[in-house]
């Protein structure tokens, strides 16, 4: 693999190398990766589809969800698809207008993804700590305006990431040891100082992330106060129900992306193949997950989907 020599007309494209040392796998491997990422797909369409027919579904709590499917759909539509070609019919080269492309979308659908949970915490503090307000406070259009700041803010933020790569000179080596593009990866083969980039993503991921889980912490300390503070244990149990789904997807989405990026860039001890992995299970796993957590806990859009399966 180290000797392999780009000619000149290679010099507009990168070669995905999969998962490095388990080649010999990757077809089984693809089994896993294919059955989650349609899953993923059935779920979160289904979730759309539901919510969009049904009226009485128009509401803000739902428009999140459907919010959180979107960004689902894309942070796992712009890694599995090209992975599993690469595993399925050897199909390793990218162009680097592609390469940059799937960057921006991974990392913008997963900043996005995270604005999403931020406002899934602030509509549950206004239910439980706001209950009587909840209604004027958190209209259809708040939510759809609270959406949009997160869809500008992940747009504005995620830029400048291909912005950098473009900056930076590739010679021999456009080999990438990974099933996608990602900004550090690719970072990682140039020939250049690539300081900048690391610092960039290493402080807009924290940031980001940081400032997020802090507004969401904020939000779950007064809910906590809040139910402390209510006598009735019925009442107790029914504010705790309504958060449970939102704090299940909240593990599911930032435990393995903080994980993967941590290890990303300071797991030199761990095999390569292992990180490769678990990168690609944070494109893997929320999204299948995250419908079926809502689909079980949430009982209206739970008899919704159940009223269209019987008509099948």
């Amino acid at each position: 693999m180290a000797a392999f020599n780009f000619t000149p007309s290679d010099s507009s494209t990168f070669i995905l190398m999969g998962i490095p040392g388990l080649e010999a796998a990757q077809v089984w491997i693809s089994i896993p990766f294919s059955i989650f990422y349609i899953v993923s797909l059935l779920g979160n369409f289904t979730v759309l589809f539901v919510v969009g027919k049904e009226q009485t579904l128009h509401k803000p709590m739902y428009l999140l969800l459907c919010m959180l499917a979107l960004t689902d759909i894309t942070t796992s539509t712009s890694v599995v698809p090209k992975a599993l070609c690469l595993f399925w019919f050897n199909l390793k080269s990218i162009t680097v207008a592609g390469c940059l492309i799937q960057v921006f979308f991974l990392h913008a659908g997963s900043t996005a993804h995270s604005a999403v949970l931020v406002t899934m915490a602030l509509d549950r503090y206004v239910a439980i700590c706001k209950p009587l307000r909840y209604a004027t406070i958190l209209t259809n259009a708040q939510i759809a305006k609270l959406g949009l700041v997160g869809l500008i803010r992940a747009v504005l933020c995620i830029l400048p990431l291909p912005l950098l790569l473009t900056r930076l000179h590739f010679c021999a080596n456009h080999i990438i040891p990974h099933t996608y593009c990602d900004h550090i990866a690719v970072a990682k083969i140039s020939c250049g100082d690539i300081t900048v980039n690391n610092m960039y993503g290493l402080v807009m991921g924290f940031l980001i992330i940081g400032l997020d889980l802090t507004l969401i912490a904020l939000s779950y300390s007064q809910i906590t106060r809040a139910v402390l503070r209510i006598s009735s244990k019925n009442a107790h149990q029914k504010a705790l129900n309504t958060c449970t789904a939102h704090i299940c997807v909240m593990l599911t989405s930032y435990t393995p992306y903080l994980f993967s990026v941590l290890t990303q860039r300071f797991g030199q001890g761990i095999a390569p193949h292992v990180l490769i992995i678990l990168a690609n299970l944070y494109f893997l796993l929320p999204p299948m997950i995250n419908p079926i957590i809502y689909g079980v806990k949430t009982k209206e859009l739970r008899e919704k989907v159940g009223k269209y399966i019987c008509r099948m």
